[in-house]
């Protein structure tokens, strides 16, 4: 029982880990947010690190025409996150993020690299049910609900917002802000199919130079199944999708018209779990996108994982 249940928390925090922070606060536009995913189910520490790799092209004109101002932006964020548990139903997790970020326009590269804004979450438990579905089956079902803080630790520069030259203010490490959220996940499951859905509504707040990125909503449905091996080996692919949202910014009090907007993707990944180790990844890829009135359009994102339990 204690082999199954250190399994079990370790496919949570894997898909947890796949699905938290594919979007982040600045890259892709700013619409995208840290949602919630499977939390893991674990009864100790654990801590891990996680890869991500975004990138889009910025300064697009008319209809995604390619102009001379046509920009190709990455952002690499290296992430060292960890979680705790505290008594029975509550749940508190942190990150920390170190991210490099590149834009190439004609041959020039500008680059800029250093800590990200760290985050810290709470979350409650009010359901965890089991009971029988069937004759030989068993339905499981848990809901959570949280919030989160996140701190301005990396850097602002006013001088990178390039609204000038019509351009959302993407090329930051950090906000320069303190912002909330709000955060929801529902899990069902019937023996070792099982159907993940989440929400998450991101508030910010003005900067110091009176810089505000518009509020986010982000939710996600993710189907996934357990593959058990006979040497305690489980294998869980995963398939959904993912809905992004964002509010326009503002600057100084007026609405920056190049930001917020709206990006739809398809999710595909595949998790690994053996004793106290989970690793594993995660692709995404645009269905549909109308990013920043069209300046701006996503690429594909992909996400790599490693959770040790303590």
């Amino acid at each position: 029982m204690k082999k199954i249940n250190k399994l079990k928390w370790l496919l949570g925090a894997c898909i947890l880990v796949m699905q938290s922070s594919l979007a982040c606060d600045i890259c892709g536009c700013g619409v995208g947010n840290s949602y919630v995913g499977i939390l893991p189910d674990f009864n100790r520490e654990i801590i891990g690190i996680r890869y991500r790799f975004n990138s889009l092209l910025s300064h697009l004109g008319r209809d995604g025409m390619h102009t001379y101002l046509t920009t190709e932006e990455s952002y690499q964020t290296l992430e060292l996150w960890g979680g705790w548990n505290i008594g029975r139903h509550f749940r508190v997790m942190a990150s920390l993020p170190y991210s490099l970020d590149k834009q190439t326009n004609q041959g020039t590269t500008k680059s800029k690299n250093g800590i990200g804004d760290i985050s810290v979450s709470g979350y409650y438990q009010l359901l965890n049910s089991r009971s029988a579905a069937g004759d030989h089956h068993l339905l499981v079902q848990s809901l959570w609900l949280g919030g989160s803080v996140k701190l301005p630790t990396g850097q602002y520069n006013p001088k990178d917002k390039s609204l000038i030259d019509e351009n959302a203010n993407l090329f930051q490490l950090g906000t320069g802000s303190v912002d909330f959220s709000i955060n929801g996940m529902y899990d069902v499951r019937i023996q070792d199919l099982g159907l993940n859905v989440t929400a998450n509504y991101k508030i910010n707040t003005t900067n110091a130079y009176n810089y505000r990125y518009g509020n986010k909503f982000s939710s996600s449905g993710q189907f996934y199944y357990k593959f058990r091996t006979k040497k305690s080996l489980i294998i869980a692919p995963n398939a959904g999708i993912l809905f992004e949202s964002g509010q326009r910014d503002t600057d100084h009090g007026f609405t920056v018209d190049i930001s917020g907007g709206s990006l739809t993707m398809a999710t595909l990944g595949v998790e690994l779990a053996y004793q106290r180790i989970s690793l594993g990844g995660n692709w995404q890829t645009p269905v549909s996108q109308r990013l920043a009135e069209g300046v701006i359009r996503a690429n594909n994102r992909f996400m790599l994982h490693l959770a040790i339990a303590i």
